[in-house]
């Protein structure tokens, strides 16, 4: 039997065109990126937004413009940590269709784990491994010398990640209990514990589940990932309102992971798009 677990906010009358404004404007910044690369951190951020919108309105990815959105925040995620990895001269990104010619950065303040994090995530959704692998390559002190202050776990959980893809068992192993210890809530330091319990943490937990190919367990804890997401976004009225709150990259993310994996999810929700699950839009375009 399949579970269910109810969005706590649903598209209003005015979103559809909310949600174009976005998505439009975020094309448009890209194809600024050329004049303006030291804007990338400010186009990123509005690309984000542009899939939360169309989130919003198409809460299981039906329309192409979703994919596009995603594809996007995917593209730019590699790019941004593409020029961080170097110092000198300039890298060849494909954005939204086009080959960009953007100049190296090296380390900047925003290219830290976390934000590793979500352009991984973002790799794992539209399955492309290219990308992946490069992400997984980058060195960890690359993100160490953002100067980023953030909870020791969050580097654990990337170079976790980093190792399951590179096939580094033994490094994974040692990361991923590293990860657990450091996120627990009295080593919790920087971040809100509420939002490392019920937003960080959760994905951890999944991807455990994933690797030890326990579907009982993987299916338990998505269920309650996402009521825990829930909970956090129905918290007060701040947080219901927040746009931030109708998709979950993280938990989507490692039900894709399973998907391929052959795992039977058994839940569906609108805050991870089932076509991004189930790669329906994989090939409809070149990425």
């Amino acid at each position: 039997m399949t579970v269910t677990v109810e969005r706590h906010r649903a598209a209003g009358p005015e979103d559809k065109e909310f949600a174009d404004r976005l998505f439009q404007g975020s094309v448009k910044r890209i194809d600024l990126l050329a004049q303006s690369p030291e804007m990338m951190d400010f186009f990123w951020s509005y690309a984000g937004s542009a899939v939360l919108g169309r989130s919003l309105v198409d809460p299981r990815a039906e329309e192409l413009e979703s994919w596009y959105a995603v594809v996007n925040m995917m593209q730019m995620g590699s790019a941004i940590f593409r020029r961080a990895a170097v110092t000198e001269g300039s890298v060849d990104c494909l954005i939204n269709h086009k080959v960009r010619t953007l100049p190296a950065t090296g380390p900047l303040p925003f290219v830290n784990a976390g934000t590793w994090l979500t352009a991984f995530f973002y790799a794992i959704v539209c399955r492309d491994q290219k990308r992946m692998t490069e992400l997984a390559e980058l060195p960890l002190d690359v993100l160490r010398a953002s100067g980023a202050v953030h909870d020791e776990y969050l580097l654990h959980w990337v170079s976790a990640l980093q190792a399951y893809w590179l096939r580094d068992q033994a490094r994974m192993v040692d990361e991923l209990s590293a990860t657990f210890k450091k996120s627990h809530p009295d080593s919790i330091r920087v971040a809100e514990r509420d939002w490392v319990q019920q937003i960080s943490y959760p994905p951890v937990n999944l991807f455990y589940r994933f690797l030890n190919r326990d579907h009982a367990g993987f299916h338990e804890a998505l269920v309650e990932a996402l009521e825990l997401h829930k909970a956090y976004w129905t918290a007060d009225e701040d947080r219901e309102e927040d746009l931030k709150g109708v998709f979950s990259l993280g938990i989507l993310a490692m039900a894709c992971l399973a998907y391929d994996g052959d795992f039977p999810l058994g839940v569906e929700s609108d805050y991870i798009p089932h076509h991004l699950i189930t790669r329906d839009w994989l090939g409809e375009f070149p990425t």
